[in-house]
């Protein structure tokens, strides 16, 4: 029954002749590398000659969030690791898609409560939402993720379960799962929470952790099979009258494979022979290790609950036994958060998706922060002002890489995140700083020849003459300054001069301000503007504007942050507001003159 028997002519080619058959890792820093130094030696040893086969699972249930995208993630970096030696290798994707609608994600728009009818039936049973150009509730979620998929560079083979179940292509193994009934509910009674008095609270806390982690990532958290007074069965049909699950297997004959079951929410029951009948599926603690035996996969991933006493990783691991085959590599990956967010969870609804993340930010960026983490390494992805940082950190890193001077660790990460195998991802041919993109975006509200024309002036060395340089990263900038920063930490800049804060100013404010002014027009670029509000305060104490922070008393900076913060009320009526220089180019010489009392 395992995955090796049954490939004939699916389409298996050898690795490429010359390929090492273990490559070893260039630096210990660099976790894909030694993850693909064991599935290349562990796929040589289960399946010498054929493509290293990896997988991820995910279920369409609602939204895909940024959490399940290291699923596909974890195994996509490690393959492509394997594709740059010279190996074939095969990223499937499990579309879930024929695991049963369990409840009515909330936050989805057009959906309500009315939706619960259709709890029980098959993803692509249940209507798409409102307003969708897609034939059913999975295709409209998978649509969205493949895309962003797309856009990230992730190359794989998808694989809808509906089709593979429907088709009879796991027939062969459902027999043999029903007529091995006996030894899979052996080995899950090992596990199986009890019902009678004496439940252990560990267990209970796996049976709801189990629920959490499978729902939405790529396994549909539901029992492990019918348990009745006929005995136990792996194997759930949906019902031919009202198309759910909500069934009970009542008799079945291993010689004829006639099965014999009655739904509880209709109350529909009919007699079928197993062998010809191709509307249920293998319960899920039996279908997943099902899968790895009969794709033949050597590494796939899991999350922190599938690696709990009794989850579906570890009873799978003996579970695939029963079908010939064996269990693959599988790390244990943490889970992905979001700055100012708990743990995601599709089922609440509004969780950012892999889409949402790349609005506000390049694929490179993306990959990166889930290239640079072990899979063991729990990390938040930013979408509030934290986003800069982590750009200027990107763009650090890329400076050191182009110099020669980053570590060997980074450097892997870095490549990955720019590229694949099959060659580097599209890019911004001219990247200006990402916080600054922001605040141009902020500043101009949308006009692009005024965004344009603030970032000709950054730097006067190499400008910026076509806006389309500064994209997409420019975009991205935009679409997060317009969608993730509140109305109320947006730049508004002054229509009139604040005749009352000027004609209270002091000759130390006054003075300072004059400073300003005549430093402007030799230095209108975004280095000098830096280099001018920094050294005004400087030149003010008796220092030159070149002075070093060593070099200047604590006091220094004190009149630096009340001198900022007047220019700020000035300028936008209020403490704090973009970088400085930036916000100068962004007025203009003759508006920045005019509102500072000129």
């Amino acid at each position: 029954m395992g995955g090796g028997r049954r490939r004939t002519t699916a389409g298996p080619t050898p690795r490429t002749e010359g390929a090492p058959i273990v490559a070893q890792s260039p630096d210990t820093a660099d976790w894909v590398s030694r993850f693909a130094d064991d599935v290349i030696q562990e796929s040589e040893r289960r399946a010498p000659g054929k493509p290293v086969v990896v997988a991820s699972g995910l279920s369409p249930s609602g939204p895909i969030h940024l959490g399940n995208l290291r699923e596909v993630m974890t195994p996509h970096l490690v393959a492509d690791e394997i594709r740059r030696r010279g190996y074939q290798v095969r990223h499937l994707i499990s579309w879930d898609d024929y695991d049963r609608y369990r409840k009515v994600p909330a936050g989805i728009a057009g959906v309500d409560e009315s939706w619960a009818e259709h709890i029980g039936k098959p993803l692509t049973s249940v209507p798409a939402p409102a307003g969708s150009a897609y034939p059913n509730w999975a295709e409209h979620f998978k649509a969205a993720m493949t895309e962003a998929l797309a856009e990230l560079g992730v190359e794989f083979d998808g694989i809808s379960q509906t089709a593979q179940y429907t088709s009879g292509v796991y027939r062969e193994q459902i027999l043999h799962a029903m007529k091995h009934r006996g030894d899979i509910d052996a080995i899950l009674a090992q596990y199986r929470t009890k019902k009678a008095p004496g439940k252990k609270p560990q267990q209970k806390a796996v049976d709801e952790a189990e629920l959490e982690a499978e729902e939405g990532s790529g396994a549909a958290a539901e029992d492990d099979g019918s348990s009745g007074s006929a005995g136990y069965f792996p194997y759930k049909p949906y019902c031919g009258e009202c198309g759910k699950d909500l069934t009970t297997v009542t008799s079945y004959d291993d010689d004829t494979t006639e099965l014999a079951y009655t739904c509880t929410a209709c109350g529909f029951g009919e007699t079928v022979r197993l062998s010809e009948f191709n509307r249920g599926k293998l319960v899920w603690k039996v279908d997943w290790p099902m899968r790895w035996a009969y794709e033949g996969v050597v590494f796939e991933p899991s999350g922190v609950d599938h690696s709990s006493p009794g989850s579906s990783f570890q009873v799978g691991g003996q579970i695939v036994g029963i079908f010939e085959g064996e269990q693959p590599i599988g790390p244990m990956y943490a889970f992905v958060g979001i700055s100012g967010m708990a743990k995601m969870s599709s089922s609440r609804g509004g969780v950012p998706t892999p889409a949402d993340a790349l609005k506000i930010m390049e694929p490179q960026l993306l990959r990166w922060l889930y290239a640079r983490r072990r899979p063991n390494q729990s990390f938040k992805i930013a979408f509030d002002q934290e986003i800069q940082r982590l750009y200027d950190e990107w763009d650090k890193l890329a400076g050191k890489v182009a110099e020669g001077s980053a570590l060997p660790g980074d450097v892997a990460a870095y490549t990955r995140a720019v590229g694949t195998a099959a060659g580097e991802l599209p890019k911004t041919a001219h990247p200006l700083p990402y916080r600054t993109l922001a605040s141009v975006a902020d500043i101009t509200a949308g006009h692009q020849d005024q965004a344009l024309r603030i970032l000709s002036e950054l730097d006067p060395a190499n400008p910026i003459t076509d806006l389309a340089d500064a994209r997409p990263r420019y975009d991205k900038a935009e679409a997060w300054i317009n969608t993730y920063v509140p109305a109320d930490q947006r730049t508004i800049v002054r229509e009139e001069p604040d005749a009352e804060l000027l004609k209270s100013l002091d000759d130390e404010a006054r003075q300072s301000l004059r400073l300003l002014l005549d430093g402007l027009a030799d230095n209108w670029s975004l280095d000098g503007l830096t280099h001018l509000v920094y050294g005004v305060p400087k030149v003010r104490a008796g220092f030159s504007a070149d002075a070093t922070p060593k070099e200047l008393p604590p006091e220094i900076k004190t009149a630096q942050r009340t001198f900022f913060a007047l220019l700020y009320h000035l300028l936008v009526g209020r403490d704090t507001g973009p970088r400085l220089p930036t916000l100068l180019l962004a007025v203009g010489q003759e508006r920045v003159r005019a509102l500072l009392g000129e």
